[in-house]
C-alpha cells in the first residue's frame, strides 16, 4: 500500500463531514485560497477560453503534482459545462522536490497556476452568459495534511467582438509564466532529439540529448511507485545533452518498458519526454559508464566462462546429478568392455543431450527476458506441474530400477518412450535429465556467472551457458574418450542387478525431496494430488511388468500416464485453493525461523537496519536448493557461527525463494546473481554489501563478521 493512503485515509474520512465552500469563483480553506481564473474574462465564439485554477498558500504548506511522490494526492478539477462547451486537461507547472522527512514529495509552494484551455461552440450568441461550475479537490501538507474541497463557479459572457481581456487576471498569468519566479510549463519534447535509458543493477541511466552541454537537471517520474523518490539524481553533463542515474522503487515488479515524466532544466525549460529502454545508447557525443548493464570485454567473457566451465564440473558432485550419473556409471559397465568407437559415441550422445538442454534453456530465458520477465536460475522449480511431472518421471524411473518392470532409461516425448538406456538415443535423453535435475542445486563459482550471463548480450550469454554444459558433460567424455580409464571399472556380473536395484534408493530419495518441497509451498491438498498420481504410475508399471511384451499393456499403461498428466494439471488448479494454507506454511517456517534469529527479507527491513546502524546478514535461499538446505546446517546454524552473529549484532534476514517473489528476484538482479544459494552481509554506511561464496564453511562466515567496523557492534 502505498504511504499516501496510510497518510491521508483518516483526514480524508474527516473530509466527509467538512463543509464545501459556497458557490463562487474563489473559496478561503484552512491554509489556502483557490480562484478560477478566465484570463479575457468574455468569449468570442467559436473561441478559447483560457481559464485557469489559481492556488495561494500560507508559508510553508504545499500542494501535490500529477504524481505526489511518496505522499499525497493530486490536485483534481471535475467540470459541470454547459452543452457546447468543452474543457481541455488541467496542466500541471513543474514541480519541486519537497522533502518531508525520509519520503520526497512532489508539488508546489507559496502560489501556482494550473492553465485550463476550453473550448466554445460557435451556436453561443452575443449577450448570452456561458458558467462554467468546477469542483475543486486537493490536500494541503506540511506536518499534517488537510484535505479540501470547493464548488467554484465562473460566468462568462459572450462578446460580439474580440474581447480586452481582463487586466488583473493576464497579469497574473504573466507574472507566473514570464516574471522572475515564474514557474514552468512543461513543453513537448522536440521530435529530433533523443532521449532513452538504459536499466542498471540498481535503478536506470537516462540519457538526453538536448542539443548542448547542460548543467543541471531534475526528473520527475509521471509514474507512482517507479523511481525511489528521496535518493538524489546523479548528474552527469554531456557534449550534446545529459545523464542523469536514477534509483529505482525497492518493490518495482519489473522494470518498464519506457520512462514517462518532466525534465527540468535551468533557465526556465522544461520537457515532457518519454524515455524508450535502449540496449546501448549509441549517442554521439554521450559517454556511458562501467555502472550500466555489462558490456562485452573478451578478458571477462574468458574468465566468467571459465567459472561456468568450472562450475558444471562441481556440478557432477550436487546431490541433485548423483541418481543420473550413478545411471551413467552402469551404462558404461555395460559398453566398456565392447567397441571403443561406440562408447565414445556414448559419450558424444550424452555431451549433446546437455548442450541441446542448455541451449534450449537460454532461448527460452532470453525470450522470456526480451518480454520483460526477470527469471533466475532454477526458477522451473518454482513450478508446481514442473515439480509434479519431474517426481513422477523419477518415480516411475525408480519403480523400473527396482525391478517392478524392464524399461531403460526414457524420457517421454510426443506421447511415447523414446529409446532404452543402451541406445544413443537413450544417451542423448540422460543428458537431457542431468540438465532438468542439476538447475536448482547451483554450484559454486555458477552464481556469478550466469548472473553475468543473464544480463549481458545473448551471445555472451550463449557462450557462458555452453561453458556450463560442457563442464557438466566433460567427466563422462573424458572417461568415453580415454579407453585406459575403463579398465578401472569391474567386469560385467550378477552384481550388476543389485546395483541396479541400489541405484532406485537415491532415485527414491530425490522423489521424497521434490514431494516435500511441494507440500511446503503449496499444502497438502497438491501433496494428495502428487500421491495419487504415484499410485496410477505404480499401476502403469504393474501393467508393463505382469504383460511386458503385450502391446495392449503397453497401451494401457500410456493412458494411465496421460491421466497422470491430466491429475498435474489438476494440481495446478488445487494451488488456487491452497494459497492459504500455504502462506500459513510459510508463516509457520518464518516464525520457527524467527524464534532462531531470522526475520522475513524486505528491502524495507535492510534499509531500517542499517539506518539504526546494525549490519545485516541476508540469506536469499529455497526449499528446493539442496546447497541451500546444507549451507544452513553445516554453517549458518552452527553455534559458533550464531554467536558471531550476535557479537557483532547483525540483523538476519531470510529471502525465501521457494515461490516466486518477483522483489527477492529484482534484488538478486541487482546483487549480479540469478539464482540461490546467494549470501549478503551488509554494512552501515556501504551501499554495496560484501557477497559470500556459494558454499559456506563456518570459518567463511565468521571471518566476513570479524572485518566489520568496531563502531557497528
Amino acid at each position: 500500500m502505498r504511504i499516501s493512503r496510510l497518510i491521508i485515509a483518516v483526514p480524508l474520512l474527516l473530509a466527509v463531514a467538512l463543509p464545501a465552500c459556497a458557490a463562487s469563483n474563489s473559496a478561503d480553506a484552512p491554509h489556502v485560497q483557490v480562484q478560477l481564473v478566465d484570463k479575457e474574462l468574455a468569449v468570442y465564439a467559436p473561441e478559447y477560453i483560457d481559464a485557469g485554477l489559481y492556488f495561494k498558500l500560507e508559508p510553508g504548506w504545499h500542494i501535490y503534482w500529477k504524481n505526489p511522490g511518496d505522499a499525497g494526492e493530486p490536485t483534481a478539477i471535475v467540470w459541470t459545462l454547459p452543452k457546447g462547451v468543452h474543457a481541455g486537461p488541467m496542466q500541471f507547472p513543474a514541480p519541486k522536490r519537497l522533502p518531508l522527512g525520509p519520503l520526497m514529495d512532489f508539488g508546489y509552494e507559496n502560489e501556482v497556476l494550473f492553465p485550463i484551455s476550453l473550448t466554445v461552440d460557435s451556436f453561443f450568441k452575443p449577450g448570452t452568459t456561458i458558467r462554467l461550475k468546477a469542483q475543486v479537490s486537493w490536500l494541503v501538507c506540511r506536518a499534517t495534511c488537510i484535505p479540501g474541497k470547493a464548488d467554484l463557479e465562473l460566468d462568462v459572457p459572450v462578446v460580439a467582438s474580440k474581447p480586452a481581456g481582463n487586466r488583473i487576471v493576464i497579469d497574473l498569468f504573466r507574472r507566473l509564466q514570464n516574471g522572475p519566479a515564474a514557474q514552468t510549463m512543461p513543453q513537448p519534447f522536440p521530435a529530433n532529439r533523443k532521449a532513452v535509458f538504459q536499466p542498471t543493477p540498481t535503478g536506470f541511466r537516462l540519457v538526453v540529448e538536448t542539443g548542448q552541454k547542460e548543467t543541471e537537471a531534475t526528473f520527475f517520474p509521471e509514474d507512482q511507485d517507479t523511481l525511489d523518490n528521496p535518493s538524489p539524481q546523479k548528474f552527469t553533463p554531456t557534449a550534446t545533452g545529459l545523464i542523469l542515474d536514477l534509483k529505482k522503487d525497492a518493490n518495482l515488479a519489473a522494470d518498464p518498458a519506457k520512462l514517462k515524466g518532466v525534465l527540468e532544466l535551468p533557465g526556465g525549460r522544461a520537457y515532457e519526454i518519454v524515455a524508450l529502454r535502449e540496449v546501448s545508447f549509441g549517442v554521439a557525443g554521450m559517454e556511458t559508464s562501467p555502472a550500466a548493464a555489462p558490456t562485452f570485454a573478451l578478458g571477462v567473457l574468458l574468465r566468467t566462462s571459465a567459472l561456468a566451465f568450472l562450475g558444471g564440473l562441481l556440478l557432477n558432485l550436487m546431490p541433485c546429478v548423483f541418481p543420473v550419473l550413478f545411471l551413467k556409471g552402469l551404462a558404461l559397465v555395460h559398453t566398456g568392455h565392447r567397441e571403443l568407437h561406440k562408447l565414445r559415441a556414448h559419450g558424444l550422445a550424452y555431451a549433446a543431450g546437455i548442450l541441446v538442454s542448455f541451449w534450449a534453456l537460454v532461448g527460452v530465458l532470453l525470450g522470456l527476458r526480451a518480454a520483460g520477465a526477470t527469471l533466475g536460475w532454477g526458477f522451473q522449480f518454482q513450478s508446481p506441474v514442473f515439480l509434479a511431472l519431474m517426481a513422477g518421471l523419477l518415480f516411475f524411473l525408480g519403480l523400473s530400477l527396482a525391478g517392478q518392470f524392464e524399461i531403460g532409461l526414457t524420457l517421454t516425448s510426443a506421447g511415447g518412450f523414446l529409446a532404452q538406456k543402451q541406445g544413443y538415443t537413450g544417451s542423448f535423453f540422460t543428458g537431457v535429465l542431468a540438465v532438468v535435475v542439476a538447475t536448482p542445486c547451483t554450484a559454486p563459482f555458477m552464481g556469478a556467472a550466469i548472473g553475468y550471463a543473464l544480463s549481458a548480450s545473448a551471445l555472451v550469454t550463449f557462450a557462458v551457458f555452453t561453458a556450463l554444459a560442457l563442464g557438466l558433460a566433460a567427466p563422462y567424455v573424458a572417461l568415453t574418450l580415454q579407453p585406459a580409464w575403463t579398465r578401472i571399472l569391474p567386469k560385467p556380473g550378477a552384481w550388476m542387478e543389485v546395483l541396479r536395484q541400489a541405484v532406485s534408493v537415491p532415485i527414491f530419495i530425490t522423489v521424497i525431496w521434490l514431494a516435500w518441497v511441494l507440500a511446503a509451498a503449496y499444502g497438502a491438498g497438491v501433496l494428495a494430488a502428487l500421491l495419487a498420481s504415484f499410485l496410477l504410475l505404480a499401476v502403469a508399471g504393474w501393467f508393463l511388468g505382469r504383460w511386458p511384451a503385450k502391446r495392449w499393456a503397453a497401451t494401457v499403461a500410456a493412458l494411465i500416464l496421460l491421466g497422470v498428466i491430466g491429475l498435474a494439471i489438476f494440481g495446478q488448479k488445487l494451488v488456487g485453493e491452497s494459497n492459504g494454507k500455504a502462506i500459513q506454511s510459510s508463516n509457520t517456517i518464518l516464525n520457527s525461523a524467527a524464534a532462531n534469529g531470522w526475520e522475513p527479507w524486505s528491502a524495507e527491513a535492510v534499509s531500517r537496519y542499517q539506518a539504526a546502524g546494525r549490519p545485516v546478514f541476508v540469506d536469499f535461499t529455497a526449499s528446493w536448493c539442496l546447497s541451500c538446505q546444507v549451507n544452513e546446517r553445516v554453517a549458518l546454524n552452527r553455534p559458533e557461527v550464531q554467536q558471531a552473529f550476535q557479537s557483532a549484532n547483525v540483523a538476519l534476514l531470510r529471502a525465501d525463494w521457494t515461490l516466486h517473489d518477483e522483489a527477492i528476484t529484482q534484488a538478486l538482479a541487482a546483487l549480479g546473481r540469478s539464482g540461490v544459494p546467494a549470501y549478503a552481509l551488509y554494512t552501515p554506511g556501504q551501499s554495496e554489501p560484501q557477497l559470500l561464496t556459494e558454499v559456506l564453511t563456518p570459518g567463511i562466515v565468521t571471518d566476513a563478521l570479524s572485518k566489520l567496523p568496531k563502531t557497528t557492534r
